[in-house]
């Protein structure tokens, strides 16, 4: 709402007729000021005829007060006198022309009188004085529902949550509204999402299996269902590189020798899940100080434990020692291998009910792989767009530069040995050049 302004006539008098004496006007400011707060307090309360008396006041000082013949106006739609209304709500206007509160009252007071023309122009009048104006925007989209274009209005309510901020925040006033254009917004997405489906099943059929991801996500990116996800590393990003979630095994020689030992991986698995629970340590191991964000639950929490093969280059030969079988099954792989990076191996086990939330790697240099070994019902993964369920034995490559995020909600524990491997797109040179950035890194934060 506009605040009191200071009282000030050109023609050096006052609202009742008379000369204003030596300091009177700070006398006179203070006492709107004064009566300004009584009338909020009473409207709070709802002590509406309070309040219109205490408005009153304001204006019998203060003529040309926008907050008083604002508030008035209001006072008067809701008793029925939609005439008197607009009249108080244009002296408002006047009095506080870049006000869209004012203007957006007063499409309300003429949505009333039935006059939709004069509904539109106060609305566009609202949000020309602030385009980023939530109430306005919604009423926009309210219009042309109302007015029966469904597709405008789906298009006005997304910018009004674009511009909303995320819903536990909502204004109390304006849930409802947010609520409903949630709804109508989701709905324009599955009319249009089922629309496209239908009109380019065609040239889709006609895709190559490996090309469908792609499309589908298009499609969902096009309906606004999700949002393009790229590369995001949390130390080396190679620019350049596409973002492919999951990547063809038929890509990498050494899958199909690696399947072939997971009997013989998932026994020494057991064995040392049963022997050594206490070297499966907490994944996620912050220290005090340190900002947590997404890992408050799972820092320093054996939810999601690991048994530790490779840890950052280096390996860890007593784990080695017990697992000699999954030794020569990394070996035979040509693992990853990036100064203080990588390779990393492990065991990785996953609690029951429990949720690894969405996250980001290093760097999209290497990719990670994964060989399900303990894979109850109930286990999802996704990479970026793309949804896959983990099967015993069959390896999954994927760029965990990408947003990703593992749920196990089953009542069993779940296990995946992970390792890395090196991007197939970068050439051997550029294998060294991410060495050389990488200890180079290294050596500037150690001052070197």
């Amino acid at each position: 709402m506009p605040r009191p302004l200071r009282k000030h006539r050109s023609d050096g008098r006052q609202g009742r007729g008379r000369d204003i004496q030596p300091g009177e006007d700070a006398v006179l400011n203070e006492q709107v000021n004064q009566l300004v707060q009584a009338a909020g307090l009473a409207s709070r309360a709802g002590r509406w005829q309070e309040a219109e008396k205490l408005w009153q006041q304001v204006r019998a000082i203060a003529p040309q007060h926008p907050q008083a013949l604002y508030s008035l106006g209001i006072h008067a739609f809701q008793q029925g006198d939609t005439q008197g209304a607009i009249e108080l709500l244009h002296a408002a206007h006047r009095a506080a022309p870049n006000d869209p509160m004012i203007l957006l009252s007063i499409g309300v007071v003429q949505r009333e009188r039935g006059d939709s023309a004069a509904e539109w122009e106060a609305i566009s009048a609202s949000l020309a004085a602030d385009p980023y104006f939530l109430a306005g925007l919604l009423a926009k989209a309210s219009f042309f529902e109302r007015s029966g274009k469904p597709r405008a209005a789906a298009d006005a309510y997304r910018n009004a949550l674009t511009v909303a901020p995320p819903q536990p925040h909502w204004p109390e006033m304006l849930k409802n509204q947010l609520l409903h254009a949630s709804q109508r917004v989701e709905a324009y997405r599955e009319e249009f999402a089922e629309f496209l489906a239908h009109r380019v099943g065609g040239p889709r059929a006609a895709l190559d299996v490996g090309a469908l991801g792609r499309w589908d996500e298009a499609a969902s990116i096009m309906v606004g269902r999700s949002k393009p996800y790229h590369a995001d590393c949390n130390q080396l990003c190679v620019p350049r590189l596409p973002a492919i979630p999951f990547h063809d095994r038929a890509q990498f020689a050494w899958v199909e020798e690696l399947e072939s030992r997971t009997y013989d991986i998932i026994k020494e698995m057991r064995v040392v899940l049963r022997e050594e629970q206490a070297e499966f340590t907490p994944y996620i191991e912050y220290q005090p100080g340190d900002p947590v964000n997404q890992w408050r639950e799972l820092n320093h929490s054996r939810r999601w434990s690991t048994y530790k093969l490779w840890s950052y280059s280096k390996p860890v030969d007593e784990h080695l020692a017990r697992c000699p079988q999954t030794r020569a099954a990394l070996e035979a792989v040509e693992m990853a291998a990036i100064a203080d990076v990588c390779p990393n191996a492990m065991f990785s086990a996953l609690a029951p009910h429990t949720h690894i939330p969405p996250h980001h790697g290093e760097t999209n240099a290497r990719l990670v792989v994964h060989l399900p070994l303990i894979v109850p019902d109930n286990c999802r993964y996704r990479v970026g767009f793309e949804r896959r369920e983990w099967k015993v034995g069959e390896v999954l490559i994927f760029d965990d530069s990408i947003e990703h995020e593992a749920h196990n909600d089953s009542d069993e524990l779940r296990v995946v040995l992970i390792f890395d491997v090196w991007n197939p797109l970068l050439s051997l040179a550029e294998r060294e050049m991410v060495n050389a950035m990488m200890r180079a890194h290294r050596d500037f934060l150690a001052g070197r």
